[in-house]
C-alpha cells in the first residue's frame, strides 16, 4: 500500500492557519532584543520595522496606538528590546512579530547614540559659545514652553509674580512621547514669528529618565532653540539631567525655578540696591562739593584783599575828576575865542546884505496896489466855485440820488452790459439809501426783453 495514502492532505489555507495557531500558541508573548532597520511609517499611521542581530532577522510591525506611546523615537541603528506576539501572515508566508511595547536596550546604548547626535551637531557650530545672545536684563515678556498641566508651570507663574511680575505667554505643548519634538520645536518657531514677541523664552519639563526627556534631544528641537533670535533659556529636568537643548540654548537653567530666576532680578533687591547707590552718589556729590569748596576758601585767601586792590585806582580817579572840570573850562575859553575870530568877518557881511534885502522889499511893497489884489482874489474864489459844482456834479452818489442805480455781481464788480446781467445767477443793485441783491430769473438769461409799440417805455434799459 502506498505510504502517502496515509498522509493528512491540507490546502494552503489549512497550513497556513495551522501554523500561525501553532507559532502563537507556543510565542504568545515574547521580549525580543534587536537593532531596528528600516523604520518607515506610512499615512496609515502603523510602523513597519525589521529587528536585527549579527546572524538574523525579523519583521516586525507596530500599530499607530502602541506607536504613539513610544517616550523615544526609533531610528535606525538603534537596539531596542520589543514586547509583542509572534504570529504570521499568510499572504506572502512568513512570520512576523506584532510589537505592543518597545523600550531602549540599556541605557548605555542611548547615551552612545545621544552622545554621537551630540558630536554631530556640535561639529556645525549649534553649540558654540560665540552665537549666544545675552539674556535681558529686565523683560517685558515672558514666553513659556512647556507642558499646561503640572507643576513646571505654576514653579515658573509663582517665582516669577515672587520676584518681578512680568507679562508671561504660556505656549501648551506635549513634553513627552510621540508628536512632543515637533510640538517644542513648533513652539519656538511660533514665538519668534509673533508680531509682538517676548523678550525670553523658557523652554521647560519636569525631571525624568532619559527617556522621558529624549524629546529634547531630538535633532528638530535643538535646530529650532538654536535658530531662535529670542534668547532662550533651557530648563529640562532636574540639576543632573542634561539634554541636547542645554547646549542650544542661550542659558542653561538647573531646574524651572531656576529658569524663573534667571529670567528677572529680584524687584525688592533692585529697590534697595537703587536706593543705596543714590544714597551714595548724594554722600558723594557732597563731599565732592565740600571738597571744592575748601580749595576754593584756600585760593581765596592767598589773594590780597579788594580794598587794596582798588585803593591805587580809586585815588587816581578822584585826581582825574579834580583835574576834569578845569580842563573843560580851559577848552571851552579856548574854542570860544577861536569862535568869535571866525565870525567876527561874517557879521559884517550879514549886516551889509540885511540892509540892502530890506531896501528891495520895501520897494517891492511900495509898487503893490490894493485893488489888483482884491481882483485876484475874487477871481481865484469864482474858479474854486465852479469847481466844486463841477465835483459834485460828476460824484456817483448824487447821480444815485435822481433815480439812477449800480448794478453789481454778487462777488464784486461792475455789470457794464446786458450780456454779462444775462450771464449771472443774482445781481446786487446799489441805489443811494442802500444796496439789495435781485435774482436774475432764468428766462430773463436765455431770452432778450421785448419792445412792443410806441407805449413802450422810453427809460434807458437797465439790462
Amino acid at each position: 500500500m502506498d505510504a502517502a495514502g496515509n498522509t493528512p492532505e491540507y490546502t494552503v489555507s489549512e497550513l497556513s492557519s495551522a501554523l500561525k495557531r501553532s507559532i502563537e500558541d507556543q510565542f504568545g508573548n515574547v521580549r525580543l532584543r534587536g537593532e531596528i532597520s528600516g523604520w518607515k511609517v506610512p499615512a496609515s499611521g502603523h510602523a513597519y520595522l525589521t529587528l536585527k542581530d549579527d546572524a538574523a532577522c525579523i519583521d516586525a510591525v507596530m500599530w499607530k496606538g502602541q506607536r504613539a506611546r513610544l517616550a523615544f523615537r526609533p531610528e535606525d541603528g538603534m537596539e531596542v528590546v520589543a514586547i509583542g506576539r509572534l504570529t504570521t501572515f499568510p499572504g506572502r508566508s512568513k512570520y512576523q512579530i506584532i510589537v505592543e511595547s518597545m523600550e531602549l536596550a540599556g541605557e548605555g546604548a542611548l547615551l552612545a547614540m545621544l552622545e554621537k547626535r551630540k558630536v554631530a551637531l556640535a561639529a556645525e557650530g549649534l553649540f558654540d559659545a560665540a552665537r549666544k545672545k545675552p539674556i535681558p536684563y529686565l523683560p517685558e515678556r515672558i514666553g513659556v514652553i512647556t507642558s499646561p498641566t503640572g507643576a513646571v508651570i505654576r514653579d515658573i507663574l509663582h517665582r516669577l509674580a515672587d520676584r518681578f511680575p512680568r507679562d508671561v505667554l504660556v505656549w501648551p505643548v506635549k513634553v513627552q512621547g510621540e508628536g512632543a519634538a515637533e510640538a517644542v520645536a513648533a513652539a519656538v518657531a511660533g514665538f519668534n514669528a509673533l508680531p509682538d514677541r517676548p523678550d525670553v523664552l523658557i523652554v521647560a519639563r519636569g525631571g525624568g529618565s532619559i527617556e522621558d526627556l529624549w524629546a529634547f534631544n531630538e535633532e528638530i528641537v535643538v535646530r529650532a532653540v538654536a535658530a531662535s533670535t529670542i534668547p532662550v533659556i533651557s530648563a529640562v529636568g532636574h540639576e543632573t539631567d542634561t539634554t541636547l537643548v542645554d547646549f542650544a540654548a542661550d542659558l542653561r537653567a538647573p531646574t524651572p525655578t531656576a529658569a524663573a530666576e534667571l529670567a528677572v532680578p529680584v524687584r525688592a533687591e533692585l529697590v534697595a540696591t537703587t536706593s543705596s547707590l543714590a544714597a551714595r552718589l548724594d554722600g558723594a556729590l557732597a563731599k565732592a562739593a565740600s571738597a571744592r569748596g575748601e580749595r576754593l576758601s584756600l585760593w581765596a585767601a592767598r589773594l590780597p584783599m579788594p580794598a587794596a586792590i582798588l585803593a591805587l585806582k580809586a585815588q587816581r580817579f578822584d585826581d582825574m575828576g579834580e583835574r576834569l572840570p578845569r580842563a573843560l573850562r580851559a577848552a571851552l575859553n579856548i574854542w570860544q575865542g577861536r569862535y568869535d575870530r571866525a565870525a567876527e568877518p561874517l557879521r559884517g557881511a550879514a549886516r551889509g546884505r540885511f540892509a540892502e534885502a530890506r531896501q528891495t522889499l520895501t520897494m517891492s511893497a511900495s509898487r503893490l496896489r490894493p485893488h489888483l489884489l482884491a481882483n485876484a482874489s475874487r477871481r481865484a474864489e469864482r474858479r474854486y466855485s465852479e469847481a466844486t459844482r463841477l465835483f459834485q456834479s460828476l460824484d456817483p452818489k448824487e447821480v444815485l440820488k435822481r433815480g439812477y442805480a449800480i448794478v453789481s455781481r454778487p462777488g464784486g464788480g461792475i455789470i457794464k452790459s446786458a450780456r454779462e446781467a444775462r450771464a449771472e445767477t443774482s445781481l446786487g443793485l446799489r441805489f443811494a439809501d442802500d444796496e439789495t441783491p435781485v435774482p436774475v430769473l432764468v428766462g430773463a438769461r436765455k431770452q432778450k426783453p421785448k419792445e412792443t409799440g410806441d407805449d413802450a417805455p422810453k427809460q434807458a434799459k437797465l439790462f
